[in-house]
């Protein structure tokens, strides 16, 4: 079939992404068809495949792109300082960083059963060199006598998900600001660290 009068790979290739991801966050992977995706982009069916091999693929490429966007943008925030000082940039980076991506996050850890072994662990071995740069961090603050953690693994899981989660619950024009949720996660991070 001929392309839709209009249409441009440029644009079409990150709608369907946008849409995918729109989709499987609210109906789950496997509800979602290839022709509802299809169809919330105006193409027919058979044009996904121009940009995408299978849905599987589809959703692994939303799923590798969130985390090299991730690690990229935490990689790019100033570094130096103390152990302290990093642990804070961390906390206030994730939740600034996730919020505004608030599917990207749902699929990341509600949909990962629905890859191959293979693409499993390459979304997996993304995820640990995140962890392993706040593990980092925590480890750093023990040698400085900042931080008394008993287990920098455990502790380093522990942050991350309660920074991921609140994605669950905030919501804009809510009770309180971004700002805020930053600066009372930061103080309860602080806490739990011992600093």
């Amino acid at each position: 079939m001929a392309r839709k009068t209009g249409s441009h790979s440029e644009i079409t290739g990150p709608k369907i992404r946008a849409e995918a991801q729109r989709l499987f966050a609210r109906y789950g992977f496997a509800a979602v068809s290839m022709r509802q995706i299809a169809g919330a982009v105006g193409v027919q069916a058979g044009a996904l495949y121009l940009y995408t091999p299978d849905k599987e693929a589809l959703l692994f490429d939303l799923l590798k792109t969130h985390m090299d966007e991730l690690i990229a943008a935490w990689r790019a925030e100033p570094a130096g300082g103390d152990a302290h000082a990093r642990l804070e940039r961390f906390v206030r980076f994730h939740i600034r960083f996730n919020l505004e991506r608030a599917e990207a996050v749902f699929l990341s850890y509600m949909e990962l059963r629905n890859l191959s072994p293979e693409n499993f662990a390459v979304i997996e071995g993304l995820r640990k060199a995140y962890e392993t740069e706040l593990e980092e961090i925590l480890k750093a603050g023990q040698d400085e006598g900042a931080f008394l953690i008993p287990d920098t693994k455990l502790a380093t899981m522990a942050i991350i998900a309660m920074l991921t989660g609140v994605n669950t619950w905030f919501r804009e024009g809510g009770r309180l600001s971004r700002a805020m949720v930053a600066d009372i996660y930061w103080d309860m991070v602080r806490k739990s660290v011992g600093a």
